[in-house]
């Protein structure tokens, strides 16, 4: 994972949802709102905040009885997008790895698998970056409709 991204890493001040959008910029923080929009309206994970330590800072969190959905970690100007898929996970998104960005498809691909996961970090600036992230999720965990 690159390092060089501006993230809010003050232990001592958890952000509001107010300071992130403004931290995220225009762009960004209509993609941070579309994704965990659509990740609460199809997903029953509760979004909490945690603070991930001195290099990643804080972070929206989706878990639901000790399982990660997956994490957002606010940026300057973007957002990056931490999904954690085991082997069958990864089996499944190789199966429709052609419907993914070029980007996203190389990150997959070029992201070693480890005893826990294949740890996917994807940074995200537009709207246009969440559809991928939205494809992910659905191998991860078939999404519902909770939303009524």
């Amino acid at each position: 994972m690159n390092q060089e991204f501006e993230r809010l890493i003050d232990k001592t001040i958890e952000p509001s949802e107010e300071i992130v959008l403004k931290f995220l910029g225009k762009q960004a923080s209509k993609a941070w709102m579309m994704l965990r929009q659509y990740i609460e309206g199809h997903y029953d994970f509760a979004p909490e905040t945690a603070f991930y330590g001195k290099n990643y800072g804080w972070s929206v969190r989706y878990r639901r009885s000790g399982k990660t959905l997956c994490s957002l970690f606010p940026e300057r100007g973007a957002f990056s997008a931490l999904i954690v898929l085991g082997k069958k996970e990864v089996e499944k998104v190789a199966v429709i790895s052609d419907v993914l960005s070029p980007p996203v498809r190389e990150i997959f691909f070029g992201t070693e698998q480890l005893h826990d996961g294949r740890w996917l970090w994807i940074r995200l600036k537009t709207v246009n970056d969440v559809d991928d992230i939205i494809k992910l999720l659905a191998e991860k965990r078939k999404p519902k409709n909770i939303q009524q």
